[in-house]
């Protein structure tokens, strides 16, 4: 136990000179974050690589999800929280493990014995960037079985302002 200790040490040095000086920061810390998740008893997923799972005897489980630098994880079992977030802060100097509150635009709001996931303030952001936010509200985008045409005489649209909108409206549904 004591050489696997050193080991992930030594690994974290040469992860920290990666930091600042290779290109390849994100390669390096996935590196360093896999090992340590494979030798301490998680499994990775296999249809998606960036999720771990370590399930116990007694039937405990906890899952984390690696996006980056950032962990988003759960668990059955409240004291498996503690002792994660306890080695975490230990192993690799992390700051902030708390409860999540706001990942990607979605929103986490937890209440008594329910949570609650939306989206009201990306939306709202997106609204402001696009500078539509007083625009009427309405439940459908476009009218059923209204066909397009092409209007060469209408004002033309910025091609990547469009492309913006159409990719963060498909990321919100």
């Amino acid at each position: 136990m004591g050489s696997e200790v050193k080991e992930h040490k030594d690994k974290g040095l040469k992860l920290n000179k990666a930091l600042y000086e290779l290109k390849q920061t994100p390669r390096a810390w996935y590196s360093c974050i896999d090992d340590y998740f494979l030798n301490n008893r998680f499994i990775k997923y296999p249809y998606e690589y960036s999720i771990y799972v370590k399930i116990m005897k007694s039937g405990d489980n906890f899952t984390v999800y690696l996006s980056v630098d950032d962990f988003i994880f759960t668990r059955n079992n409240s004291k498996m929280f503690g002792d994660f977030k306890q080695v975490m802060i230990k192993e690799f100097e992390m700051k902030d493990i708390c409860l999540i509150f706001y990942y990607l635009g979605i929103e986490i709001k937890k209440e008594e014995d329910e949570i609650f996931v939306i989206q009201e303030k990306f939306v709202r952001e997106v609204l402001k960037k696009f500078k539509i936010e007083n625009c009427a509200k309405v439940n459908t985008l476009v009218e059923y079985g209204v066909k397009m045409l092409n209007n060469n005489e209408g004002e033309k649209i910025n091609s990547t302002t469009f492309k913006s909108l159409v990719g963060i409206l498909r990321y919100l549904i």
